[in-house]
């Protein structure tokens, strides 16, 4: 069997994946807030551990993994959304839940295999906060519930690697007068006759944020699972809370053993902004033309570790490829995509290292260009095989380049020998230029061709060109 190796946030460490039981394999991640739509960087989470998914249903069996991802439909933000517009709280949820779904869907993730809704599990968070209560771990005041940290401070800190003390030392928020620490932190607060609301013993009202995920995995994953997942945004408070409430509910468990953070994502090297004029959502890229799979190809290009920043060039180039790719599959493979093909081991074994997709990516590219180069004996194998992975990764689609989404403008046939030629003699000054580590030169030479709109991609074969949608005879004569 295949070892995965996974950096666990709580160890601060890479280690060989062991699950519980092999044969129910157990995997939570943090899903959305439905008030609008998912902008890029939540989409990032969502493809990152769809790959995580895909490797585990590979290994295991697609019967032997459960993965769940929540749906937070109460919470203030949905609340203010609908004093707002005026519309009902769940006519919100239902259609910004429908939205994530579409859109998530768009990017090749694939339906975990439960999507619980907060308001579905109300009575099993107010159990759990009657149990934190009568073990010694919350407290009621003023018609809140409150989680007391100082009752766990042995375990409390340690995902994100804080003490309490220098915590509460740090805070610089004004504390509530009802709370015994300011650390602690709400469980569940009073709602007024405009606010959604439940009956509990402590009035009407509604859970705190963190509550949610704790009652929803232990229904449905048990006191101890394998995996808990999401953006390293969450780790605190929210994933520390979470470890808080449930490992003070069920001390006999583990709550999650293995713990994997994604970074955040920037968008052409700035934090993603209203402000700064480039924050978009997943549905605006979509709707203006940029497919799918060249989202998703973008996101796989950065390991799931590293910031990601997202540029409109990564995109050009992402869709470059897969193009690319496409080209090869329909020109060499000559049987018919059957979902028994396994995926190529070099693509496993990346995968398999802490989800490296960029190293994935790059030897997806080593086979693409097998398939091109190889004898016709073997090319239309290696061809079936670079679809085959490109379906495992989650970027597989037969009709990328063919349908009025693409964005790019194939224009390579459109070339004369002679600009072809021109283009392949700057790309050698430009060799020459970086083996005499003139990088300045090389760097003048990729531009030139850029603003010509030719674009150049680096491999480890080699410079590799095509031209994109802005190409211009023009100025690449003018080059010359």
């Amino acid at each position: 069997m295949t070892t995965i190796k996974l950096h666990n946030t709580k160890t601060r460490q890479k280690e060989v994946f062991a699950p519980l039981d092999q044969d129910d394999v157990r995997m939570y991640v943090c899903g959305p807030t439905v008030y609008d739509r998912a902008h890029l960087g939540n989409a990032r989470p969502v493809v990152v551990f769809d790959v995580l998914y895909r490797l585990l249903r590979h290994v295991y069996g697609a019967e032997h993994v459960t993965y769940v991802r929540n749906f937070t439909d109460v919470d203030d933000k949905i609340n203010a959304r609908a004093a707002e517009s005026g519309r009902a709280i769940g006519e919100i949820t239902a259609e910004t839940t429908q939205w994530f779904l579409d859109d998530m869907a768009e990017l090749g993730a694939l339906p975990p295999d439960h999507m619980p809704r907060a308001t579905q599990y109300i009575p099993q968070m107010v159990a759990m906060i009657e149990g934190l209560i009568a073990k010694g771990h919350a407290y009621e005041a003023e018609g809140h519930v409150l989680f007391a940290v100082d009752s766990w401070r042995e375990g409390y800190g340690k995902l994100s690697g804080r003490s309490v003390d220098d915590m509460i030392a740090g805070a610089r928020v004004e504390v509530a007068p009802y709370k015994r620490n300011p650390m602690d932190f709400v469980l569940w607060k009073p709602s007024d006759a405009g606010q959604p609301g439940w009956e509990s013993p402590w009035g009407r009202g509604r859970p705190g944020w963190h509550i949610e995920c704790s009652a929803m995995s232990y229904e449905l994953l048990g006191e101890s699972f394998d995996i808990h997942g999401g953006g390293n945004d969450l780790m605190f408070p929210h994933h520390e809370n979470e470890i808080a409430q449930s490992c003070c509910a069920h001390p006999e468990g583990e709550f999650a053993r293995y713990w994997l953070h994604n970074e955040m994502l920037q968008v052409e090297g700035k934090k993603m902004s209203k402000s700064l004029g480039n924050f978009f959502t997943v549905r605006d890229l979509l709707d203006q033309g940029v497919p799918g799979e060249v989202i998703r190809f973008v996101f796989l290009s950065t390991h799931y570790r590293k910031p990601m920043d997202w540029t409109a060039e990564k995109a050009e180039q992402a869709e470059f490829r897969l193009l690319e790719y496409n080209r090869i599959i329909s020109d060499y493979a000559d049987a018919e995509l059957a979902n028994e093909k396994k995926v190529s081991m070099p693509i496993l074994e990346a995968l398999s290292d802490d989800l490296n997709t960029h190293l994935a990516l790059s030897r997806l590219h080593e086979l693409a260009l097998d398939a091109k180069n190889a004898g016709s004996s073997d090319n239309g194998a290696m061809a079936l095989q670079l679809a085959h992975d490109l379906k495992f990764l989650g970027i597989w689609n037969e009709h990328f380049g063919k349908t009025p989404r693409s964005f790019w403008i194939d224009k390579t046939a459109e070339l004369t020998i002679d600009q072809q030629a021109l283009i392949a003699t700057m790309l050698r000054k430009r060799v020459d230029a970086k083996k005499s580590r003139n990088f300045v030169r090389a760097d003048q030479i990729r531009d030139l061709l850029t603003s010509a709109g030719v674009v150049v991609s680096d491999t480890p074969q080699g410079p590799e060109w095509d031209v994109g949608p802005d190409f211009d005879p023009a100025k690449l004569e003018a080059l010359k």
